[in-house]
């Protein structure tokens, strides 16, 4: 077995802004895989985040603006608008690190106790640049993307589980979303988004192409009913005229006969 001595990331893109999460949401997703939501420990795995949403905004169409919940978060407790509010924030996970990646002007405290890392391409730029990459506190009942961090000994013990538990669904989750493997990077990282379609658009792709030769079929059919039909009615209509005819022939048959 190969132990990972680095930690893997999981980014949680949906497109369909109607299955984004609230940050407990998110939070409680990443917790049920044995991760957490992620911690950023230096501005060298800050860069390395953002190489991956960039592999990701270029790996297919309609992928673009969608912020993502990272695990900083202050409670309610504490002061929240004095300039002492920015060192409130700490990591779900436990982390004890200090870096910091905020835009500017941010935090804004007040009810924002929720920490996004902003992902919106097309954007005007602001006052601090493209809103790309930096940190903004927001409201945590707001519905966003999400990015999932799992330590070494993490990926070890899921590895384990899996092995020994032949029904263990390794695809993570958010609860009531239904998510897949969409495509993963040159470092192996995993890339989740939302699972679109279903039943029905897939009968629909099948069913389409087939109407020509349904339609084929049926003409092909009905002409040939058409043309036995036409032949049935020819042959009723002239077998009464051929029974006359015999019987005329031998009426006169017999007339000549009798003289």
């Amino acid at each position: 077995m190969v132990i990972s001595r680095h930690p893997c990331y999981m980014i949680a893109y949906f497109q369909d802004l109607s299955s984004r999460v609230s940050f407990q949401e998110a939070r409680q997703g990443c917790e049920m895989e044995g991760g957490g939501l992620l911690s950023l420990e230096s501005e060298a795995e800050q860069k390395l985040l953002e190489s991956m949403l960039q592999n990701l905004t270029k790996s297919g169409p309609g992928i673009s603006d969608g912020d993502f919940w990272i695990g900083l978060w202050r409670s309610g407790e504490g002061q929240t608008t004095s300039s002492a509010c920015p060192d409130l924030y700490k990591w779900t996970d436990g982390s004890s690190s200090l870096f910091r990646n905020w835009y500017t002007d941010e935090p804004s405290c007040g009810s924002e106790a929720c920490v996004v890392m902003y992902h919106q391409p097309s954007a005007n730029p602001g006052l601090g640049g493209p809103y790309l990459y930096q940190w903004n506190d927001d409201r945590c009942n707001m519905k966003h993307n999400f990015i999932c961090k799992y330590g070494p000994e993490d990926i070890i013990e899921k590895e384990l589980g899996d092995r020994t538990d032949t029904h263990h669904d390794v695809q993570a989750t958010v609860p009531t979303k239904k998510s897949h493997d969409a495509s993963k990077s040159e470092d192996s990282f995993p890339v989740v988004v939302t699972e679109t379609g279903g039943l029905i658009p897939n009968l629909i792709y099948v069913v389409i192409p087939t109407i020509p030769l349904l339609l084929l079929i049926l003409v092909a059919f009905g002409t040939c009913c058409f043309q036995m039909l036409h032949k049935s009615k020819g042959r009723t209509k002239t077998s009464p005229d051929q029974s006359t005819l015999w019987i005329s022939k031998h009426q006169r048959k017999d007339s000549s006969m009798e003289v």
